[in-house]
């Protein structure tokens, strides 16, 4: 499956219960790895390609890390504040030079290899489809949109060229048709 296939099949978890069925399923059936991954890339918005770069010597005792993004080449500025504990944790029990260490030698896991799990941890708490790697980085947009009503800002936090487009990539707008024809009545 290709990345623009996973990314339009894709939907955000706007769920709050399902969202936290994910991360304890990930936790519990998967890896801590594997919910590091998660946690981190629903709390950053990063790209999976970008989450799976991360070393822990970059996220050690920091609650704010610059990266420069691998598709559009900008630096972009990631806050830890609010899972801080969380990863510090994590890299204090981690031998690896990576955050989410390949089992397969001193490499990352793939962008495969995260679909997988996040389709194995899905399945268990009975998401039937929608979830792909970007499921994380959607998440992240539907969530912040939700509590802030800024898309502006959201689109520069993902670097988007339009505000139309960061609506519809979340899914939001879909959402809006679907309630206002919900209510609507003659």
């Amino acid at each position: 499956m290709t990345t623009t296939n996973q990314t339009k099949d894709v939907q955000p978890i706007r769920n709050k219960q399902l969202l936290d069925d994910m991360k304890w399923s990930l936790k519990k059936w998967c890896s801590e790895r594997d919910y590091m991954l998660f946690l981190i890339g629903i709390n950053t918005g990063l790209r999976v390609s970008d989450l799976l770069r991360l070393k822990t010597v970059d996220m050690y005792k920091k609650k704010k890390v610059i990266i420069k993004e691998g598709k559009t080449k900008k630096p972009r500025t990631i806050q830890l504040n609010n899972i801080y504990d969380e990863v510090q944790e994590y890299i204090k029990g981690s031998d690896s030079v990576w955050m989410f260490p390949s089992r397969k030698g001193d490499k990352p896991i793939s962008t495969t290899q995260a679909y997988r799990q996040l389709n194995k941890a899905a399945t268990m708490v009975d998401i039937d489809e929608g979830i792909g790697t970007h499921t994380m980085r959607k998440t992240f947009g539907y969530w912040h949109y939700k509590q802030f009503k800024d898309v502006a800002e959201l689109q520069m936090i993902l670097n988007h060229s339009h505000p139309k487009i960061t609506l519809k990539y979340i899914g939001i707008t879909d959402e809006q048709i679907e309630n206002s024809l919900n209510n609507f009545v003659l």
